[in-house]
């Protein structure tokens, strides 16, 4: 790992670390550098104005101060290839727009030259976009799901009967390439899961959500886990 790209990395896990910080023996062997290394990262972060915080001592170390300001988002490259990259191979995902607005806005931040490697990088980079649902649909499923309003969907199941029902939206989910929206259906009176592609309109209601939870959808799957951000 170059060293720039280490320093975005030291900075991100000082950050979640918390007030409990994080002591420089252990972000040596995280990054497999020397004590020595780390502390040289970490006075260059200090001087380019991160808020960094020591406590010395048994159970002291490093970290970020919460509520400071931070400096401008700076990306690596290969980092804001990868947001590109994730965004474009699942053009199906909630709010996957909005989250290419937010990229967008990251990009026109770096600084110069990082942009342009990055457009290079990104070159390099082929994704095949499969054909998506319509658009008015998912917008109409996403502005349910924040708003906890009840949705009125058009759905064609597997075996091609079209029905009319009234959802309570519970999650979004994703599982063998296919996007589901996870809702308490009124017209069974339980918890039912719908194949986005197959919901031909949607039309979000006056009417808020009874207030049913994920735990009625179930365990999920071993290898499914929250969206939260967090690189656990």
């Amino acid at each position: 790992m170059k060293r720039a790209e280490r320093l975005h990395a030291l900075s991100e896990m000082l950050r979640r670390s918390g007030a409990r910080g994080i002591s420089a023996e252990r972000l040596a062997r995280e990054f497999e550098v020397s004590v020595r290394t780390i502390k040289r990262d970490l006075d260059a972060l200090e001087n380019s104005g991160a808020p960094l915080w020591s406590r010395p001592g048994p159970g002291g170390g490093y970290g970020l101060t919460v509520g400071a300001s931070l400096p401008p988002v700076s990306l690596s490259p290969a980092q804001a290839v990868a947001l590109m990259a994730a965004v474009s191979a699942a053009p199906d995902a909630p709010y996957a727009d909005l989250a290419a607005a937010g990229i967008q806005k990251i990009l026109d931040v770096l600084d110069p030259g990082t942009r342009a490697r990055a457009d290079e990088l990104a070159h390099r980079v082929w994704v095949n976009k499969l054909p998506s649902s319509s658009r008015a649909t998912r917008s109409a499923l996403e502005e349910a799901m924040v708003e906890q309003r009840v949705i009125r969907i058009r759905y064609s199941s597997g075996d091609g009967t079209t029905t009319t029902r009234d959802v309570e939206p519970v999650l979004f989910a994703s599982t063998n390439g296919q996007w589901y929206l996870v809702g308490w259906c009124r017209m069974r009176n339980a918890v039912r899961w719908f194949t986005v592609s197959r919901i031909e309109r949607a039309t979000v209601t006056k009417t808020a959500c009874s207030g049913h939870t994920i735990h009625e959808v179930g365990v999920p799957p071993a290898n499914a886990r929250p969206v939260h951000g967090r690189g656990e």
